[in-house]
């Protein structure tokens, strides 16, 4: 897959098949769409194309509203298109002076004069151009004269999934690990290099690997212990992973460490990607480090239990 960082930077292809959206997340309601976008491009000999854009759209356009956070980092969501078998895509950075672009002149401009559209699919209700005012039916009427063909999702494709990436936000929010998977169609993860600690855990006989998330627009799931999956390089380990401010030692930061079964490796610096299999529980504060002890040795096993079906 070719990534492009503005229209500047793209080429048009032959027989354009595109489609447009933030895609934060690649839930299973995106990939329907990307499935459909796949289909038509094999069947016309075409390329798939992705229109995305990045900052999100809310982060301009209402930026004080600091508690929306990202499923996905833009490297994130880049690797997981590819997966999706997407030839080309294409960034449009999206500022104030953008928003305010009409829906004609994005079909226009952009649609049919910097990518050559030949053939759009949009999911259901989607919206685009200036305060949302371009719809499936603008595209319909403009489509025939611009040389471009427009697919829309059935409404009821759309509502059988039942999903949105603000679903899957709150989920996440409330430790809710079982369905964010199940909307996403794979476990959530989140990548960060890994930094020194206070080596707490290693005192307490579960040494920790702590994680600075790549960034600061990425959502970390409610606090609270998780099983886990770990990619170290190209392994992969069973891990339990704590988030939380650590209430029995009087802790006031969010810390981000991860347990890694059966690892023995000083990791400083290294980035790894943690993948969420489960909820074991909610953070707890307890009385002292021995009776924290005895809840990390049920919580292992826990983890374990929740682990028992891959393949490590």
């Amino acid at each position: 897959m070719k990534v492009y960082y503005g229209t500047d930077d793209f080429t048009p292809v032959r027989n354009a098949v595109v489609t447009s959206g933030t895609f934060d997340g690649v839930h299973i309601g995106h990939q329907k769409i990307l499935r459909r976008l796949r289909e038509i491009g094999e069947k016309s000999s075409g390329e798939t194309i992705v229109i995305t854009f990045w900052p999100h759209p809310r982060f301009v356009l209402k930026p004080d509203d600091a508690g929306h956070l990202l499923l996905n980092t833009f490297e994130e969501k880049a690797a997981l298109l590819r997966a999706q078998g997407v030839h080309h895509l294409l960034r449009i950075p999206f500022t104030k002076e953008f928003s305010q672009l009409s829906s004609q002149d994005f079909i226009r401009d952009i649609l049919v004069g910097k990518i050559g559209t030949r053939k759009l699919v949009i999911g259901y209700d989607h919206r685009f151009g200036r305060n949302r005012e371009g719809s499936f039916e603008q595209l319909k009427i403009n489509g025939p004269a611009l040389g471009f063909d427009v697919e829309e999702i059935p409404r009821q494709d759309v509502d059988n999934v039942g999903v949105s990436s603000t679903r899957i936000r709150n989920a996440l929010s409330m430790g809710d690990i079982e369905t964010a998977t199940h909307f996403l169609g794979r476990p959530y993860s989140i990548n960060g290099r890994v930094i020194k600690g206070d080596k707490l855990g290693r005192m307490l006989g579960y040494p920790t690997a702590n994680i600075d998330v790549d960034s600061h627009l990425k959502l970390v799931p409610a606090h609270g212990i998780y099983a886990t999956l770990v990619e170290v390089g190209d392994a992969r380990y069973g891990g339990m992973l704590y988030i939380g401010n650590r209430p029995t030692v009087d802790g006031t930061s969010t810390s981000i460490e991860v347990n890694i079964f059966d690892f023995d490796r000083e990791i400083y610096g290294e980035n790894i990607k943690v993948d969420f299999i489960s909820t074991i529980r909610q953070d707890s504060r307890f009385d002292d480090l021995e009776k924290l002890k005895l809840q990390m040795a049920r919580d292992k096993e826990a983890a374990l239990k929740a682990l028992a079906g891959f393949n490590l």
